[in-house]
């Protein structure tokens, strides 16, 4: 995994196959280096309504509530469209939002999610190390839709998945610095 201005933390091309579980709550993380201040990297990051332009699979953010942008307990809606799972929405909880610094949400349920995501943003010289993790489970999500179908291949649907968010972290965190880098 070489990628410019990247660093891998816990990737899974990074450690091959896992054999993981959805059970297991199998995580992918990855970050990036960013030259531009934790205030301007966050500025982006929290503009989650912003996020489908970065993204091949969400379609589109909507806050709910009245709500404008991240707040602990704000929620919001992703819509989302990949050519295997189809079309569906999901309503996101901010579990976590420390501006400049962490901003996380749980998916579906607070308590038992489907999914969660974060992003941290560390000083670092005259920069920022960006982050993204997501975490599966362990609440159900379409994925477990597709493991009760087909149980023998759980381990596989497992590690594709974390590979397609994988992508998605890589993709998303050059976004983030290249709109960072290119407002200075």
């Amino acid at each position: 995994m070489a990628w410019s201005g990247a660093r891998p933390r816990a990737s899974v091309a990074s450690r091959g196959w896992t054999g993981a579980r959805y059970a297991d709550t199998p995580t992918v993380e990855d970050e990036i280096w960013i030259d531009a201040r934790p205030e301007r990297v966050w500025e982006i990051v929290a503009a989650v309504e912003e996020m489908p332009s970065m993204s091949e699979e969400l379609r589109a953010v909507e806050w709910c509530d009245g709500a404008t942008g991240p707040a602990v307990g704000a929620r919001f809606v992703g819509y989302s469209k990949h050519d295997a799972l189809g079309e569906w929405s999901t309503t996101s909880y901010v579990v976590e939002c420390t501006a400049p610094e962490t901003l996380a949400w749980a998916v579906t349920d607070p308590d038992d999610p489907s999914a969660r995501w974060r992003f941290t943003l560390r000083p670092e010289g005259a920069g920022t190390r960006l982050s993204q993790w997501v975490q599966l489970g362990p609440g159900r999500s379409g994925l477990s839709f597709a493991i009760d179908a087909m149980p023998d291949k759980e381990q596989k649907i497992v590690f594709v998945r974390l590979r397609e968010f994988e992508a998605g972290i890589r993709r998303t965190l050059a976004a983030v610095k290249e709109r960072a880098e290119a407002a200075r």
